[in-house]
């Protein structure tokens, strides 16, 4: 019966609704982390609170939804999958929905600043890693794509609605909203989520008659110990500082540059605040489009080349954004959009799988440090920008830094070699 059941991996396979569940957390993720930026100025409104004690809940949230991301990976080898997300949609559910009682900043740097943030960096980037890299031989690079692109899919349903119900019925609602999808979502996790293909009697998606891929690793040890020791081992290889440097500057030329200072850049040009951010929305649009292609890519082509030409050419729009921007959107600012939307997290899935390819079982665990590198590049970007438009007058100089950081960055990348990849 089994043999039959593997025969059908071209029409159906257990691994697509494993990925369907995971494109729902993901969506979800997204969302949850989203709702603070809708709700400062209705905190600020009510409690008087500052903006920079507001946005720093934020910045906590960023922060470990990054640097949890390789002990999450960790402990889903350790615990399982199923356990490790429900249990991370329900400290999601508490976070935003405790907030609705708070009365000082303290509660809301607990709630929506450590909760919620463990909550979503318990199910970010190495949970995408985990899935394509148990469930999947073919198609991996496509999974992983399309994965990717949840976290903008996400942003999407959930802004508007977000700021709809904030606007129409105060902060409160939406954050019992956002508890409310977290929780409707754990019954979905222990239905259909499972740790491996070999769980339900089959291997992985498109592996061939003998391969291992998709069996049960047992993991023993302390998960928080084992992430260490996966970033000690990966330390000591040239590759990893060549991958966590070209994502630190994917970070910082994305969330940390464009993500948050865009609107403000464009303003300074005569734009409204209005029409630069339904700009920057559309980014998220094209940014779906841009990660699915960018997953189709790396079944077929080397990801070295991919990552080489996605920061060539982010590098080079980069310095030529100054020159483009204005008071009106022209037609080479909407080029710039759909581009760099296009663009804006391409660099996952090549970068998934060379962690995979180099790391083997331990690539998602050394894909979460990498991704949390990337969190810490989007961080510094977005002071430092703010910095030297504080110094200057203008963010001209942080594109250019911004340019050749990512020609840096595609350096890195053509440095990196090949190595046989693991099944």
């Amino acid at each position: 019966m089994t043999q039959i059941l593997e025969k059908k991996t071209v029409r159906w396979h257990r691994a697509w609704p494993v990925a369907a569940v995971g494109f729902i957390t993901l969506i979800g993720a997204a969302g949850f982390r989203s709702v603070p930026s809708v709700l400062i100025d209705p905190l600020h409104e009510e409690f008087g609170w500052s903006h920079a004690t507001i946005s720093s809940a934020v910045s906590i949230n960023l922060l470990l939804y990054g640097l949890i991301s390789p002990f999450a990976a960790a402990l889903m080898d350790r615990l399982g999958l199923r356990k490790v997300v429900g249990g991370a949609l329900v400290l999601i559910a508490l976070g935003s929905g405790l907030t609705v009682f708070m009365d000082s900043a303290w509660e809301l740097l607990l709630c929506w600043g450590l909760l919620v943030g463990v909550g979503t960096g318990s199910m970010s980037m190495t949970f995408v890693a985990t899935i394509t890299g148990r469930w999947f031989v073919e198609r991996r690079g496509l999974v992983t794509g399309i994965l990717t692109a949840a976290g903008a899919t996400g942003q999407l349903i959930f802004l508007p609605l977000i700021a709809r119900l904030a606007t129409s019925y105060g902060w409160r609602v939406p954050a019992l909203v956002a508890a409310g999808a977290a929780l409707a979502v754990v019954p979905l996790v222990l239905l259909f989520l499972r740790d491996y293909p070999s769980d339900v009697g089959l291997r992985a998606y498109g592996a061939p008659e003998g391969s291992t891929a998709g069996q049960r690793v047992e993991a023993t040890g302390n998960s928080a110990v084992r992430a260490l020791t996966a970033l000690w081992s990966a330390m000591h290889q040239p590759v990893f500082w060549l991958l966590a440097g070209g994502f630190a500057i994917c970070g910082a030329s994305t969330n940390g540059l464009i993500g948050t200072h865009f609107v403000t850049a464009a303003h300074d040009h005569g734009m409204p605040p209005t029409t630069a951010a339904s700009l920057l929305a559309l980014v998220g649009i094209f940014d779906v489009a841009g990660t699915i292609l960018s997953g189709w890519l790396t079944d077929r082509w080397d990801p070295r080349y991919l990552l080489i030409a996605y920061y060539s050419l982010r590098g080079l729009s980069l310095l030529v954004l100054p020159s483009l921007l204005g008071p009106t959107a022209e037609p080479s600012v909407w080029v710039f959009i759909i581009f760099y939307g296009l663009d804006w997290v391409a660099t996952v899935p090549p970068t998934v799988a060379l962690c995979r390819e180099w790391f083997g079982v331990d690539g998602p665990i050394v894909f979460g440090w990498v991704f949390a590198s990337h969190q810490i590049g989007a961080a510094i970007a977005a002071t430092g920008a703010g910095v030297i438009r504080d110094a200057q007058g203008s963010y001209n100089l942080a594109w250019y830094l911004a340019g050749g950081l990512c020609a840096g960055a595609a350096l890195m990348s053509a440095s990196i070699g090949r190595r046989v990849p693991v099944a």
